[in-house]
């Protein structure tokens, strides 16, 4: 069965948790609303909709959550066992997502890595 987590920093801080921790709680109801869709069709074999998570680069994903007046995108990537390890987030102010939020997902994925050896 697909999961979510997040990602511990090297500071023990939990990005993404700390961004949802910003959003209203209609905000925070669709993000998990939609991380729970992920694994949903995840378990079930279905392919997820570009509409929902679109690829990015290297491994990392990006799901798009749309709220009444903003947009938020969260990175993940998956990891074996059926983990799919969520790193950040932010708000959405331009067409396209910023290289330096791409790079914190990657850096972010190295310090999971680091933190869970095995693997």
């Amino acid at each position: 069965m697909y999961r979510a987590e997040f990602v511990i920093s090297e500071n023990n801080k939990k990005p993404f948790l700390e961004f949802i921790s910003m959003l209203t709680e209609d905000e925070k109801a669709d993000i998990f609303s939609s991380i729970d869709l992920i694994c949903e069709l995840k378990n079930r074999g279905l392919r997820i909709p570009e509409k929902l998570s679109k690829f990015l680069r290297n491994g990392i994903f990006e799901l798009r959550v749309h709220h009444k007046n903003k947009i938020s995108r969260c990175f993940y990537f998956f990891v074996k066992e059926q983990r799919i390890i969520f790193t950040h987030g932010f708000i959405k102010k331009t067409d396209k997502t910023p290289n330096n939020e791409i790079n914190k997902a990657e850096r972010l994925r190295e310090q999971y890595y680091l933190n869970n050896k095995e693997l």
